[in-house]
């Protein structure tokens, strides 16, 4: 994103309460923007895009209300309505430059999105940037506190994020995997416990494990918006709710619910929610267990599909690339590869989340911008991990079949059937005698047992391992 005041083009002055400061002439925002600009030179990059837009469709729906609550002017109201909605909808985005690790309760970012709707309104009115013809913080901010208002946003942007791209693209990849599930469920292979051999499986088994992984993470994710959806705003300070209209929280959240089709409702104690996020943790821990239940899909798949020929071999992975600088023809599984990797930053992501949940001293969190930024990043790789991880992994997915089942003809755990009917001592001295001698279990079973060609059939059969029963003689 192109930043306004980067690249020169001569300054205005403003002033704010600590008096005057310089600002970029094509710049939006105003002086306590610019102040925070020369305060927080760390990272160059800015809150994310969910958030500013997320604090557009606040700004909007508390200009609304205010407005029909008679606290601010009609006319100022429309222009900082349409200023607003024009910032919900990804407008004026190259203005919104306050870093990232800023102040810790974002109100660096919450006066930089008042100066832009202010101005942006004041253009609408007909009036000059800078002129405070719509007032930043008694027009834009009415009613509102920083401390109430960017968690909020931190709120409707995450929640937005998971139910309208998140939770869609699990869904797909779930879809994916159960596809895999019903194309692979007749080839029976070998099991693998400690990574040692273990008895058969059906491949199609190992893959409904999987599918089944990303409905769990699908559903706790689901499980923890409940609580995403309360909303802090109204609590203003404190949490007490001081300088704002008794029904300015209630009517704001409602048009919040009915533009997004969310269900944003009003905290039930302001004083935990500004103070204490723990729904923030809460959720950080839900993407991090999905990013470990996509890390061990990809590491199984990664694993099955190692070799061609050396490895095991037991699936085949699409070509996407080539794999070698230097070994031609070579092949590698960069797909799997890139979603473990996306799953460690999510997990750092989420240690980042936790130590920001401790950020609350007395009535404020102050971690509040590193918290937005961790959680927008994390949900936002998922996001795409998942939907990369399906379209161009799990659905050109292919089985080797017959290295499945040569691989298992090795298996000597099939002789796990044999414990039942002969004891499990005697089944591990057949075992044994077969790895030592080379033989087979069959072979072995027809010296050391009085069981019958038939029996033994039966009993060493690998599809038999691959449901529930108990063999009997």
């Amino acid at each position: 994103m192109k930043r306004v005041g980067k690249q020169g083009g001569g300054t205005r002055m403003e002033t704010d309460s600590m008096g005057p400061m310089a600002v970029p002439t094509a710049a939006l925002y105003g002086a306590s923007t610019a102040r925070a600009v020369e305060n927080f030179p760390i990272s160059g990059a800015g809150i994310p895009a969910a958030v500013i837009r997320a604090l557009g469709l606040i700004k909007w729906a508390a200009a609304e209300v205010n407005g029909a609550l008679g606290l601010v002017p009609k006319g100022k109201t429309m222009a900082i309505a349409k200023a607003a909605q024009e910032v919900a909808c990804g407008e004026w985005h190259e203005h919104f430059v306050v870093d990232v690790y800023q102040t810790g309760s974002g109100t660096s970012s919450n006066m930089n999105a008042n100066e832009v709707i202010a101005n942006r309104a004041a253009l609408l009115l007909g009036k000059a940037i800078g002129s405070k013809a719509v007032h930043p913080n008694d027009d834009v901010n009415f009613g509102q506190s920083s401390n109430d208002v960017f968690p909020t946003a931190i709120h409707v942007a995450v929640a937005r994020e998971i139910v309208d791209q998140l939770l869609p693209a699990l869904a797909g990849l779930e879809k994916a995997l159960k596809v895999k599930a019903r194309a692979f469920d007749k080839i029976v292979k070998a099991g693998r416990t400690h990574l040692q051999d273990a008895t058969p499986i059906r491949l199609g088994q190992e893959f409904s494990g999987y599918a089944h992984q990303i409905r769990l993470s699908q559903e706790r994710l689901q499980a923890t918006l409940p609580r995403l959806y309360e909303l802090p705003l109204g609590g203003t300070a404190v949490g007490t709710g001081v300088n704002t209209h008794p029904q300015f929280a209630q009517k704001t959240i409602a048009k919040l619910r009915q533009a997004t089709g969310i269900g944003f409702r009003e905290t039930r104690n302001h004083f935990q929610a500004q103070a204490a996020p723990d729904v923030f943790v809460e959720l950080a821990g839900q993407l991090v267990a999905t990013a470990v239940a996509m890390t061990k899909i990809a590491n199984d798949i990664r694993w099955l599909a190692s070799g061609p020929r050396c490895g095991l071999g037991e699936l085949i992975l699409p070509a996407v690339q080539p794999g070698s600088s230097i070994m031609p023809g070579k092949i590698n599984p960069v797909i799997l590869e890139s979603v473990i990797q996306l799953s460690a930053r999510v997990i750092a992501n989420g240690t980042a989340v936790t130590l920001g949940g401790q950020g609350g001293y007395f009535e404020l969190n102050v971690m509040y911008p590193l918290m937005a930024d961790a959680l927008c990043e994390s949900i936002a790789l998922l996001t795409a991990g998942a939907k990369n991880f399906a379209e161009k992994c799990v659905t050109g997915l292919k089985a080797d079949a017959a290295r499945c089942a040569a691989l298992l003809e090795q298996n000597l755990t099939v002789g796990t059937s044999l414990a039942p009917v002969i004891g499990y001592d005697a089944a591990a001295k057949i075992i044994k005698e077969a790895f030592a001698n080379g033989s087979t279990l069959r072979e072995v079973a027809e010296k050391r047992t009085d069981l019958s060609q038939a029996q033994l059939a039966v009993l060493l059969d690998p599809s038999q391992h691959t449901r529930p029963g108990i063999p009997k003689r």
